[in-house]
């Protein structure tokens, strides 16, 4: 059984190119794989590997320069949820692109798993999902509002765009882990917002927590290794990966006939040129072929950095 380890932490690295060598060749010596990202504002990502060698990791972590309080959320899976293991140097660790933005001097209000319906039920409050639009269409909370945005990035527009709709609003947000909130609750109350809540540890936390019988989360949650979604208590969902363009996919979408295995699906199809799927084909067949001689971790490539942990 693989442990799972999904975290974030803000603090300030002065050095982050400094802290990459020693964190990568311990990643490797206690065979953890995955991804992690490295900047001036912190530490994301997430790991899989052996109890051991998954809390040899943290303990690394948690000694790095202001890390000491870092918190991270924890799953299993029988298979192998990365194929290698990455450390990236980054200008953010979730990318907003606000560099007045510092979540580490002021967030909104924390609001624990068990009192989360209880505040977007409420008449007053406005629920906004933060989340990239491929990851709303598979799973989110019942009424909430999704701003149809392809990347974190498009926050902070779309929010320019309809803070009108939410006058006199308390503005409630959740994430898949609360990275992203931590960033957009910042960004709020420095745009004037006074009464903004964030779901502590995200939807994943609530899936964990809340018996499904009193969940008001409907569908799957995205999550960024192979897995590719989960459900309430964390269990895997049906998901599948396109790895053309890396957005979940049913397995009754591949017999859709837009679906070619790495090449295309009924959601990338028309995104893509003709000179990219033969390029994405080559790609295929070259993992094929890996497969074939038993080189696993030459697989097809997993969820990368793209959102959060």
């Amino acid at each position: 059984m693989y442990i799972i380890a999904a975290l974030y932490h803000f603090t300030r690295f002065d050095a982050p190119d400094a802290i990459k060598p020693a964190l990568l060749d311990l990643c490797v010596a206690q065979g953890v794989k995955g991804t992690l990202l490295l900047a001036g504002e912190g530490i994301n990502g997430t790991i899989a590997g052996p109890r051991a060698g998954i809390d040899a990791v943290l303990a690394h972590i948690r000694a790095l320069p202001g890390c000491d309080g870092l918190e991270w959320k924890e799953s299993t899976s029988a298979t192998p949820p990365f194929g290698k293991m990455k450390v990236r140097l980054k200008r953010e660790i979730v990318t907003m692109g606000q560099p007045d933005v510092d979540p580490a001097a002021r967030t909104g209000h924390y609001v624990e798993p068990a009192d989360w319906n209880a505040l977007i039920t409420r008449d007053d409050v406005a629920v906004i999902d933060t989340r990239n639009d491929y990851e709303v269409a598979i799973g989110t909370f019942d009424g909430a509002t999704d701003p149809q945005t392809a990347s974190f990035g498009e926050f902070p527009a779309w929010w320019e765009a309809n803070k009108d709709r939410f006058h006199n609003k308390k503005i409630a947000m959740f994430c898949t882990g609360g990275i992203r909130c931590e960033k957009s609750t910042n960004y709020l109350l420095g745009q004037g917002v006074e009464d903004v809540y964030h779901l502590k540890g995200g939807i994943l936390k609530y899936l964990e927590e809340v018996p499904e019988q009193d969940s008001t989360w409907s569908g799957n949650c995205f999550v960024f290794d192979g897995r590719v979604s989960v459900g309430h208590g964390l269990r895997v969902g049906p998901h599948m990966l396109c790895h053309a363009c890396r957005r979940p996919v049913l397995p009754a979408d591949q017999d859709r006939p837009e679906y070619e295995a790495g090449v295309s699906c009924h959601l990338c199809i028309d995104e893509t040129s003709d000179a990219d799927k033969a390029r994405f084909r080559e790609r295929q067949r070259q993992i094929e072929l890996a497969r074939a001689r038993g080189e696993d971790h030459l697989s097809a490539p997993m969820v990368s950095g793209k959102g959060e942990a």
